[in-house]
């Protein structure tokens, strides 16, 4: 069986912050948005949000969380491609693994990302006494999300709300509120994040 966690370590692809950045223009377009308009939004400078636009920065997850949040997309939906190409499978040499230079924990996007599906999969290594806190806040249309943990344990706060995740828990929420993870084990967590986007007609 192949060792998926060995091979989350990898660093990641040298363009990936060129698609975050074409990501990012492009939504920002597709909303008619300004980058001051952006900035005031989400709460990050005009001139970072520049930076991250042109690729000439290599943004934290906390920032990126922020412009998601701004930009009303779950925050797996800053590393797909601009065009990605409609195949319903995604080979795992395919999926886009992105390491945040602040904490060192790396995500995978596991699901095809050129397939129109309410639902994203992402799959999480997160390094031993790691933490990660989002200024999360509710968003049109309404986040759900489930995290399922692998391997190991996490933290997970949400709001004022504590829950402490063994190998095999399962935590539902609704991204509408201040979030953290953190490891307080000494090994490597790994865990699922699967992302559900509500349309309104269902709420």
């Amino acid at each position: 069986m192949m060792d998926i966690s060995s091979t989350m370590k990898e660093e990641q692809p040298p363009n990936l912050n060129d698609r975050i950045a074409q990501r990012v223009r492009d939504l920002r377009a597709a909303r008619g948005l300004s980058l001051d308009a952006l900035a005031a939004h989400c709460g990050v400078s005009r001139s970072m949000i520049s930076l991250i636009e042109r690729g000439e920065s290599s943004p934290t997850a906390v920032l990126l969380e922020r412009l998601a949040t701004g930009l009303s997309v779950p925050l797996a939906s800053l590393f797909d491609a601009p065009e990605p190409a409609a195949e319903p499978v995604a080979r795992l040499a395919d999926q886009p693994a992105w390491r945040d230079p602040h904490s060192g924990y790396v995500r995978r996007n596991v699901s095809p990302a050129g397939v129109a599906s309410p639902i994203q999969i992402v799959e999480v290594s997160f390094p031993p006494g790691a933490r990660v806190a989002y200024e999360t806040g509710a968003r049109e249309p309404q986040i759900h999300q489930q995290v399922w943990v692998l391997e190991g344990a996490i933290e997970v706060a949400l709001g004022d709300e504590r829950h402490r995740l063994g190998a095999g828990d399962c935590l539902a929420m609704l991204l509408d509120r201040p979030m953290s993870y953190h490891n307080p084990t000494r090994k490597v967590a790994r865990y699922a994040v699967v992302i559900a986007t509500l349309p309104a007609s269902r709420r």
